[in-house]
């Protein structure tokens, strides 16, 4: 205001508006000066220029004579024309006609309101839009012109201004002249006096109607687009620059059990990623977040019902106009089952190294003897069952090769078969072997390894050598073929599994019960389905074929071709017992094939008479002398029976044991029983 200056002090002499620097007072005059200083007040507050301030000032005083003293005014004065007046008052009229002009023009509803908030003023455009004259709209009747859902929260609010005396603005449906409603933004402003006093308010109405269909166009939009990514069968997080989830569509929710109040709390990626990945890719993802670009991490994220699966997470980030990255999007991919079977390959593959490496005794089945037949036959029927399969036969039999048949035949032959050596593995790791191991589960356990069991799932798992097993794992063994579930080492979390078990072994088990190196129960549980392999002595039918079979395959790796074969050679290897059985047969064949020269093949018979040396005795007890008396008596038996075991004239019947119980003593005496036979061909 151009007067204020002069408001802090109203009375000071300095002050030209001070009724008093030109008319001093009596005391007595104390009621006058207060009805003149109000007028001129009110005139200080129209902020009129000062000329027309003092010609009031002036004509008040004249009119009034100064009652009841009637005093001269004061030297140096003079009475003001009454033409002066009357120009003033135009001026001021003019003045009040050109700021009304201006209200009523400008292209907003202007309004001013009385300090108990009786409406005082309301400028042209108001009347022309709401259709209400300044008669309707007097005091109240201007409420009649907001929404009915609107006036209540209005009103509460404009009374809460009025309290605090604070400026403020409110959102409303005004209604136009034709009935529509449309929205309003309403801005208010207090107008105080020199002491603070609230003399008017001031407020303006902006229509924000085509703000509001915007914004309830985005928010639609916004809708819109969440019900798409709720539909959208993959996991969608957004996040801020800096990484913090503040979004997960429908799915993500469905998938983690969570809520979507859950995903901007705290920790929410702690509480569905695995622990040991958040460690693993902390400082990737920070630096991946601070470059800029799109990047993507394979972590395990926590189903509702606890287990965890792998994920493939892309990250791509959003940027505004300026470059700046604003959101991230992230989408996460399932892709657990590619990670296990990759894990599954990568373990078939080195079971399949380890297959090679060992140098199979021959790569399929030949022959055609009664004694293999009838073991073919039996692989025809249980090859379709699930149910435990032991195989039983010497060494070099080819136990392994039954088994891979019997999957071969199987419902399962699309999956994997993996086979374990169980007297090659050390016992301190054969748990881990079998069942897997945690991280951290023992010394050199540096991260979480699947076992045979879990790399076989769905497939087959072929024990060889079952009954070198140590105790504790044949515990284990045993809960696998009861419940179906292994647990892995450092850890008693069962893992259901699906995996047919086939065994074998070359031990009498029944003998290792009843010594108590085997337990009776999981002898049982094995046993469901035995299959014995005969031995190569019991196929001398089979030997030509096999001979022929060799000497095409170690001939094609050598370079050799024979086109004969020595006959006095072929006799020589049907008339050997063969105690390593095919895989002897196999290493023969072979040397053979190196050492002959010709087109004709021939074996050196010396090869066949090779007897192993016998074992030192050891000092005289009475454990060793009852030993040393049983195994006089099993080769005297033996050497009656020229090397046969079983029969009505075997070795067994003689001394009345099992035929199993005399060939695991045998072994344990290390008695070479094929000496007797081999006399009996002399």
């Amino acid at each position: 205001m151009a007067n204020s200056k002069f408001a802090a002090e109203p009375n000071s002499p300095l002050n030209p508006f001070n009724p008093q620097r030109h008319f001093p007072l009596a005391p007595e005059d104390d009621d006058h000066q207060c009805k003149s200083q109000t007028v001129c007040n009110r005139l200080l507050q129209l902020d009129l220029p000062r000329q027309i301030i003092l010609i009031f000032q002036e004509f008040l005083f004249d009119q009034e004579k100064r009652p009841p003293y009637n005093r001269p005014m004061p030297s140096g004065t003079r009475q003001r024309p009454q033409a002066a007046l009357s120009k003033a008052l135009d001026e001021l009229k003019n003045s009040e006609r050109k700021l009304r002009q201006v209200i009523d023009t400008i292209p907003t509803l202007a309004w001013s309101i009385l300090p108990d908030g009786s409406n005082e003023f309301l400028n042209k455009r108001w009347h022309e839009y709401t259709g209400l004259s300044p008669e309707e709209s007097h005091g109240s009747g201007w409420q009649t012109a907001i929404h009915p859902q609107d006036r209540a929260p209005l009103l509460e609010k404009w009374q809460g201004l009025l309290s605090s005396g604070d400026p403020g603005e409110m959102e409303a449906r005004l209604r136009r002249y034709d009935g529509v409603f449309r929205w309003f933004l309403m801005q208010v402003e207090p107008l105080r006096d020199e002491t603070g006093k609230i003399v008017k308010w001031y407020g303006t109405c902006t229509d924000i109607e085509t703000l509001k269909e915007t914004e309830a166009k985005l928010r639609e939009d916004e809708r819109e687009l969440r019900r798409i990514t709720d539909v959208i069968p993959q996991a969608i997080v957004v996040q801020d620059p800096s990484g913090v989830p503040i979004y997960a569509n429908q799915t993500t929710l469905d998938y983690t059990g969570l809520r979507a109040e859950d995903v901007i709390a705290p920790l929410f990626r702690e509480r569905i990623f695995h622990p040991d990945d958040l460690e693993r890719l902390r400082d990737v993802r920070k630096a991946a977040l601070a470059d800029g670009a799109p990047f993507e991490v394979e972590q395990r994220a926590r189903r509702k019902d606890g287990q965890y699966r792998w994920f493939l997470i892309r990250y791509n980030p959003f940027r505004n106009d300026h470059g700046e990255v604003t959101r991230w999007y992230a989408t996460g991919t399932d892709i657990d089952d590619r990670v296990r079977a990759e894990e599954r390959t990568r373990n078939e593959n080195l079971a399949l190294r380890e297959q090679i490496d060992r140098d199979s005794m021959f790569e399929d089945i030949v022959g055609s003897s009664e004694a293999l037949r009838k073991v073919l036959r039996q692989i025809a029927k249980l090859a379709s069952s699930d149910s435990t399969v032991l195989i039983l036969g010497e060494t070099g039999t080819g136990k392994e090769l039954i088994a891979r048949s019997i999957h071969k035949r199987s419902n399962r032959v699309d999956r994997a078969f993996i086979g374990v050596n169980c007297a090659a593995i050390p016992q301190s790791l054969i748990a881990s072997e079998l069942f897997g191991h945690e991280k951290g589960a023992f010394t050199g356990a540096t991260q979480r390894r699947l076992g045979r069991f879990e790399s076989a799932s769905g497939g087959t798992i072929f024990l060889d050598e079952v009954g070198d097993l140590p105790p504790e794992i044949q515990v284990a063994l045993l809960r696998v073929l009861q419940e179906r579930e292994i647990e892995r080492v450092g850890s008693n979390k069962a893992i259901p599994i699906d995996v047919r078990i086939i065994a074998a072994t070359h031990r009498d088990l029944n003998a290792l019960v009843a010594d108590g190196n085997f337990r009776e129960d999981l002898l049982y549980r094995l046993n469901v389905v035995p299959i014995a392999v005969p031995p190569l002595r019991e196929r001398v039918a089979d030997i030509p074929l096999l001979v022929e079979y060799f000497i095409d395959r170690f001939g094609k790796k050598a370079g050799k071709k024979f086109r004969t074969i020595d006959k006095k050679s072929l006799r020589l290897l049907q008339a050997y017992d063969w105690p390593g059985n095919i895989r002897e047969l196999q290493n023969v064949i072979e040397r053979a094939v190196i050492l002959s020269e010709g087109e004709t093949f021939s074996v050196d018979e010396t090869w066949l008479r090779r007897e192993l040396p016998v074992a030192r005795s050891r000092p005289s007890t009475l454990s060793g002398v009852l030993a040393r008396q049983e195994k006089e008596m099993i080769e005297a038996a033996l050497a009656e029976s020229y090397g046969q075991i079983s029969g009505s004239s075997g070795a067994a019947r003689k001394l009345g044991l099992p035929a199993r119980t005399l060939d695991s003593k045998i072994k344990r005496f290390k008695i070479n029983k094929y000496r007797f036979k081999v006399q009996r061909a002399s």
